[in-house]
C-alpha cells in the first residue's frame, strides 16, 4: 500500500496534532513526565519523607489523564455541535445537455449535494444517446442488452405510459429525432417519404422486453431514447438521496424540470414561475408548491426555422412531424417527477381535449396548466389556490 497505508496509531497522532486542545494536553503530559524523570532518585526519596503533602507520581498521571479526557469530551462535543448546524449549499453543473442547479438545506447538505451530483453524472453516462459507451447507445447499436436496474425501471415506466397515452409518449422516437437533426443540431426538414418510411420503427409494441431475464431486444431500425423522461427520473433519484441525508428543504432545477423538496427553510412554499412561450413576455403565473415536481414542455424550448416555418422538437409518433395539437406549453405538477416529465410531453402531443380526458382518469396522480395557441390558460381545480396569475384562465371541471 506504500504511502497510502496509515496505522491506527498514526491516525490518532494526526488527529491530536490537528486539534489544539488535545495537542496541548499531550504536551503537558510530556513535560510532567520529563520533569519527573529529571529528579534524582535520592531527591525524590528525600522529598517524599520531608514533605508530607507531596503528590505521588501515579496521582499526577491520573490528574493529567482526567484533564485530557475532559478536553477530549468537550472538543468532540464541540465538533458534533458544529457538524449539526444547518447550512444551505448550491451546486451548478452541466449534464443531460442542460444546465442544472441543486440546492440543499440541512446539517448534511454537503453530503447530499456531492452524492446528487455524482448520481446525475452517472445517469447521464448511462442514458446519453450522444455517448457511444452508454447503455442506451449500446442497445441501439447491438440491438440487445441485459438491462441494469435503472434502465429496467425506465423501460417499464415508458411502456406503461405508452399504453396509457395511446402512443403519445414513445421512447422509440429516436430515429425520427435524428431524421429531423435535433440530436446533433444539424436541422433539416426531411422528405415526406423519409418520414413515412420511419413510422413503423416507432411502434413500441415491437420492443421485446423479457422481465424474467431483464433482456431488451430491438428489431430492425428501432432505436430508443429516454430523453423525454430522463431528467424527471434524475430528479426523483436526487430527491431520494436528499431524503436519505435528512434534507427536508431543497430545490432542484434540471434544465427547467423543477422539484421543490419540502418547503423553504422558513416554512413558506417555493415560488415557481411558469415561462411564457412568447419571448420577452412575463411568466404565465407563479406556482406556490411544497414537495412537488413542476415540469414544463413547450415547442419554444428547442426549434428551428425554415422558410418562415417553425419546427419544434416535440414530435408526434403518429405523424412523424412536430406535434400540432393546438398547445404551446404543458406544465405538470406531481409528487412523481418521472411521471410529470413523461406526461408533459405526452399531453402536449395529445392536445387539450385528450389531455383533459386523461387527467379525469388520473386526478390523484397529477395536475396541469395548459397554454394553447389561442393564448388561453387551462388549469385543474387543485391549482386554483396555489397559482397566481394576472391572466384569465379556465378551470377544468
Amino acid at each position: 500500500m506504500g504511502d497510502e497505508a496509515i496505522s491506527e496509531g498514526g491516525i490518532l497522532s494526526q488527529y491530536l496534532d490537528r486539534n489544539p486542545i488535545l495537542h496541548y494536553g499531550k504536551r503537558v503530559a510530556r513535560i510532567i513526565h520529563r520533569a519527573d524523570r529529571m529528579i534524582p532518585l535520592e531527591q525524590q526519596k528525600t522529598s517524599s519523607t520531608q514533605n508530607k503533602i507531596s503528590i505521588p507520581r501515579k496521582t499526577w498521571i491520573f490528574l493529567v489523564l482526567t484533564v485530557l479526557l475532559v478536553a477530549c469530551l468537550w472538543f468532540l462535543g464541540y465538533q458534533k455541535r458544529g457538524l449539526g448546524k444547518s447550512q444551505t449549499l448550491t451546486c451548478n453543473l452541466f449534464a443531460m445537455d442542460t444546465y442544472m442547479t441543486l440546492q440543499a438545506t440541512g446539517p448534511k447538505a454537503q453530503e447530499a449535494i456531492t452524492q446528487a451530483r455524482a448520481e446525475i453524472q452517472r445517469l447521464d453516462a448511462l442514458l446519453s444517446t450522444g455517448n457511444s459507451n452508454s447503455d442506451v447507445s449500446k442497445i441501439n447499436r447491438e440491438k440487445s442488452l441485459l438491462l441494469c436496474p435503472d434502465l429496467e425501471t425506465l423501460t417499464t415506466y415508458s411502456l406503461k405510459l405508452y399504453g396509457e397515452t395511446d402512443g403519445a409518449f414513445a421512447i422509440t422516437i429516436y430515429p425520427l429525432m435524428k431524421l429531423w437533426g435535433f440530436p446533433d443540431q444539424k436541422y433539416c426538414v426531411p422528405q415526406k417519404e423519409a418520414v413515412l418510411s420511419l413510422l413503423p420503427a416507432l411502434d413500441v409494441a415491437k420492443l421485446n422486453f423479457d422481465k424474467n431475464t431483464h433482456k431488451l431486444t430491438l428489431p430492425g431500425e428501432v432505436e430508443i431514447d429516454f430523453g423525454g423522461i430522463a431528467k424527471g427520473y434524475a430528479s426523483q433519484r436526487v430527491k431520494e438521496i436528499f431524503q436519505h441525508q435528512g434534507i427536508q428543504s431543497g430545490l432542484l432545477n434540471l434544465g427547467g424540470n423543477v422539484y421543490a423538496i419540502g418547503a423553504k427553510e422558513n416554512g413558506e412554499p417555493w415560488k415557481i414561475a411558469i415561462k411564457n412561450p412568447e419571448e420577452g413576455k412575463a411568466p404565465l403565473g407563479i406556482l406556490s408548491v411544497i414537495d412537488k415536481a413542476v415540469i414544463t414542455s413547450g415547442g419554444y424550448q428547442r426549434y428551428f426555422e425554415k422558410e418562415g416555418i417553425t419546427y419544434h422538437h416535440i414530435l408526434d409518433p403518429a405523424t412523424g412531424y412536430p406535434a400540432a395539437s393546438g398547445l404551446s406549453s404543458v406544465t405538470i405538477v406531481s409528487k412523481d417527477a418521472t411521471l410529470a416529465d413523461g406526461l408533459s410531453t405526452a399531453l402536449f402531443v395529445m392536445g387539450r381535449e385528450k389531455a383533459i380526458a386523461y387527467w379525469k382518469d388520473h386526478t390523484k396522480d397529477f395536475d396541469f396548466i395548459l397554454y394553447d395557441t389561442n393564448k388561453e390558460l387551462w388549469i385543474t381545480p387543485n391549482l386554483k389556490s396555489i397559482f397566481d396569475t394576472i391572466l384569465p384562465y379556465h378551470v377544468v371541471e
